[in-house]
């Protein structure tokens, strides 16, 4: 059974930092590569960050490019958000998820991804 447990959310204040973690079991880590998603109330679940298999390749959204960096730890099967010069825009619930086999173009998308957790909730305060 496949688990990703995000943890790490919370409020902070506009140019503040927080670090999300998803810790994942029942799966081979290495082999896949691990996205963050958000979701703001009333909108669609949206691109982050994604990292490859190996950690060798790192992809970003614009909007957070410069701000956020995803990371991971294969022996400890975690991947890692660190958010900084948070803004309130990034308020949302962030979802950590799996995607087996994907390539450049395919990493991006929501769809490709074949296990997700529960979401932390980020609120940045103005």
């Amino acid at each position: 059974q496949v688990r990703l447990v995000e943890s790490g959310g919370g409020l902070v204040q506009a140019g503040g930092s927080l670090r999300l973690s998803c810790a994942a079991s029942g799966l081979t880590f290495s082999h896949y590569a691990m996205g963050w998603f958000s979701q703001a109330p009333g909108k669609e679940r949206e691109f982050v960050a994604a990292i490859d298999w190996s950690g060798g390749s790192t992809h970003y959204a614009d909007s957070v490019k410069g701000r956020f960096t995803i990371s991971r730890d294969n022996a400890k099967n975690t991947v890692l958000l660190q958010m900084n010069s948070l803004k309130p825009d990034d308020t949302a619930v962030y979802y950590c998820a799996a995607n087996y086999g994907s390539s450049r173009t395919t990493i991006r998308a929501r769809s490709s991804y074949s296990y997700w957790g529960q979401g932390t909730q980020v609120t940045v305060s103005s």
